[in-house]
């Protein structure tokens, strides 16, 4: 039995480039490529919406997106990494025994202050969003309540 690597090799790298092109058009396009598939055939808007799960294209769930929870599920990603590949984050040894401590060093300082720095936006945001609740609560002290509306008097005639 013979199989030609080279031709499976090209078309994989096909459907990757065609992946590529979709992903510069944006989160739309892949959208548009999944209802179409539903479209067409189930199964192929199904494929497509398991792929887009899986790869993390979406920016959902698990693989965290942009926004207000932007990179919370990141660290958990780097240490299945870790694991996998060995090492911290796969980090090789550059043979400087001194060079690969500060560095390890440097890593870990950087990403204590990348934790600090998230913490600090989460309470920035937290007293924001403090600040506005507590005006809405004062505006909303201020307005008269809603009632009925009075019933004008009837003008006495002379």
């Amino acid at each position: 039995m013979y199989v030609n690597v080279s031709n499976i090799q090209m078309g994989l790298s096909a459907v990757m480039d065609i992946a590529r092109k979709i992903d510069d058009i944006g989160k739309p396009a892949w959208i548009v490529l999944m209802v179409l598939g539903f479209f067409a055939f189930w199964p192929i808007g199904l494929a497509i919406l398991a792929y887009l799960i899986w790869s993390g294209r979406m920016g959902c769930g698990r693989h965290g997106g942009p926004g207000r929870w932007h990179n919370t599920g990141n660290e958990r990603m780097r240490d299945t990494f870790s694991r996998w590949c060995g090492g911290r984050h796969g980090a090789q040894s550059s043979g400087n025994h001194a060079f690969d401590e500060y560095r390890a060093e440097t890593l870990r300082r950087l990403e204590e202050e990348q934790r600090d720095f998230r913490d600090f936006l989460d309470r920035l945001r937290h007293a924001k969003d403090k600040a506005e609740f507590d005006e809405f609560m004062a505006e909303r002290r201020r307005r008269p309540p809603a009632g009925p509306a009075p019933e004008p008097q009837p003008q006495p005639q002379s």
